[in-house]
């Protein structure tokens, strides 16, 4: 997965923050965050949402059964940036709940089927959304 990642990422900066193959014409942003146990900074190329001035990013791993790393690294350290396009952006990240998940999810699924597909394929209780608030 990071030599896969890898590439994503070095087509993005190449790109002006344009990629091909699956990502091609959806919104991806690079996120920049601080491992939870090691302290190592990573970087995770992530499809997002637009909500109101922040970015909407959702833990789905593909549909697996856990959230994926940078999901726990958020939690631990929500103090992050991000990279969009060319902008680079300081942002706080924080678990949507109720009514807030629920209507960034659904736009998901509507937007991006394959994100019914994750929830579906998923035993979790519910495929978590991370808010990013430009701080």
């Amino acid at each position: 997965m990071t030599d896969w990642n890898s590439g994503i990422i070095d087509e993005f900066k190449a790109n002006d923050g344009e990629v091909g193959g699956i990502f091609e014409g959806k919104p991806l942003l690079l996120l920049y965050h601080t491992g939870a146990k090691t302290g190592t900074q990573r970087v995770s190329p992530l499809i997002y949402q637009r909500v109101d001035g922040a970015y909407a990013v959702f833990a789905s791993k593909g549909g697996a059964d856990t959230n994926p790393d940078w999901f726990h690294n958020l939690v631990a350290n929500p103090d992050v940036s991000i990279e969009v396009g060319t902008d680079k952006i300081d942002v706080k990240a924080r678990v949507a709940e109720g009514e807030e998940r629920e209507r960034i999810w659904e736009r998901q699924k509507r937007e991006l089927p394959q994100f019914a597909g994750y929830e579906q394929k998923t035993s979790r209780d519910q495929i978590p959304v991370i808010v990013l608030d430009p701080v």
